[in-house]
C-alpha cells in the first residue's frame, strides 16, 4: 500500500514539474490537470474511497476538462508572456509548501488507528449511522443527515457560482457585426458539429440512454452503494453536453431551453432547504427529518430520500447552464453551434 501511494505521489511531483515547464501552454496545463484528476481517482479507488473516487472521476476527469477546454476556446491556447518574473509569487509558494511538509512531519502514522480522527465522531458514524438513519452507505447517511448543512452549504455554493458564470459570460457578450457594423445573428444554416460523423450520431443516440438510465441508478441507488445527488447530476449532465457536442446548440434548446434550466437550477435548492424549513414549522431542528414519519428511521430515510433529489437537480442544471453559455458565447463569436 505505502509503495503505491509514494508511486501516486512520484507522478503527482512529475506532472506539477511538467506543468512548470509547459505553463504557458494553457492547453497542456488542462490536459495535466484531467491527468491529476484520473490519478485522484486511482488513489481513492485504492484507499477504499469508493464515492469520492466516483466523484473525482466524474467532475475532475470529465465536465472540468470540458468546461476548461471550453474556455479556452474563448481565451486561446498560450497564455500571454509577462514582462516581469513572478519571483516573490514562487517565493511565498515555496514558503507555504515547506510549511505544510514540516507539517506533515508531526502527522501520526498513515493508517494509524489511534489517530485522533478516528476516537472521536468517526466511531459513533461506522457504529451508529445504520440504526440511527437505516442508510447502508455510510457516505450518504453522513452528507445528507449528519452534515446535512454543510451539504446544502455546498450545493448554495456551486449554484451561486453557476449564476455568477452566466452573469460574466451574458455580461461579457459581443455579438458579431457585419460589414454595415449591425449585430450578426445566429442562423440555423450554420453547420451543425459532426453532421459528416454518421457512427458517432448513431452510436450517441444508443448511448445516452443508457447513460440516462445509470444516472438514475446512481440517484436512487446511493442508499445501498456509491452514489449520490451529486454524481447522478453529473453523470446526466455529461449526456446533455455529449447532446450539445454532437447534434449542436440549436438541437438541444429545442429539447431544454436556458430558461427552464435557471429554473431547474434554483428549483434543487429550494427542495433542500424547504425540508428544513419544513422541520421549523413542525418544531424540529432544521434539517431534522423526524417530522416526515412516525417512524424515526423511515423519516431519515425519506428525508435524505428528497434531499438527493435536490442535490441532483441543481448540480445537473447548473452544470449544463454553464456549458450552454460557453456554446452559445462562441455562436455569438461566430463560431459554430
Amino acid at each position: 500500500m505505502e509503495s503505491l501511494i509514494h508511486i501516486v505521489l512520484l507522478c503527482f511531483l512529475l506532472l506539477t514539474v511538467f506543468a512548470i515547464v509547459r505553463m504557458h501552454d494553457l492547453f497542456a496545463i488542462v490536459m495535466l490537470l484531467s491527468i491529476y484528476g484520473f490519478l485522484c481517482a486511482s488513489f481513492f479507488m485504492v484507499m477504499d474511497a469508493v464515492d469520492v473516487a466516483f466523484t473525482e472521476a466524474a467532475v475532475g476527469i470529465g465536465i472540468s476538462t470540458l468546461l476548461l477546454l471550453s474556455a479556452l476556446t474563448l481565451t486561446g491556447r498560450f497564455e500571454k508572456k509577462q514582462r516581469h518574473k513572478p519571483l516573490l509569487a514562487v517565493f511565498s509558494v515555496a514558503i507555504t509548501a515547506s510549511l505544510l511538509i514540516y507539517g506533515t512531519l508531526q502527522m501520526p502514522p498513515f493508517g494509524s488507528a489511534y489517530a485522533p480522527a478516528h476516537q472521536h465522531i468517526a466511531t459513533h458514524y461506522i457504529t451508529q449511522s445504520l440504526g440511527e438513519t437505516g442508510i447502508i452507505n455510510i457516505v450518504t447517511s453522513v452528507l445528507a443527515s449528519y452534515r446535512g448543512y454543510d451539504t446544502l452549504g455546498e450545493l448554495i455554493v456551486i449554484f451561486t457560482a453557476g449564476m455568477g458564470v452566466l452573469v460574466l459570460l451574458r455580461g461579457a457578450t459581443s455579438p458579431a457585426k457585419d460589414s454595415e457594423g449591425k449585430s450578426k445573428r445566429v442562423t440555423s444554416k450554420q453547420p451543425v458539429p459532426m453532421k459528416q460523423h454518421a457512427i458517432l450520431r448513431i452510436v450517441s443516440k444508443m448511448l445516452i440512454p443508457l447513460i440516462l438510465l445509470f444516472a438514475l441508478y446512481v440517484q436512487f441507488h446511493a442508499d445501498f452503494g456509491p452514489g449520490g445527488g451529486f454524481q447522478a447530476g453529473v453523470i446526466f449532465a455529461s449526456v446533455i453536453i455529449l447532446y450539445v457536442m454532437i447534434f449542436g446548440l440549436r438541437a438541444t434548446q429545442k429539447t431544454i431551453s436556458l430558461a427552464w434550466l435557471e429554473f431547474l437550477s434554483a428549483l434543487g435548492v429550494l427542495i433542500f432547504g424547504s425540508v428544513g424549513l419544513l422541520s421549523l414549522l413542525f418544531g424540529e431542528n432544521f434539517l431534522d427529518y423526524n417530522m416526515l414519519s412516525s417512524d424515526p428511521v423511515q423519516a431519515q430515510h425519506l428525508g435524505i430520500f428528497v434531499v438527493e433529489i435536490g442535490v441532483g437537480i441543481t448540480v445537473a442544471a447548473t452544470i449544463i447552464l454553464i456549458f450552454m453559455t460557453f456554446t452559445g458565447r462562441m455562436a455569438d463569436r461566430g463560431g459554430q453551434q
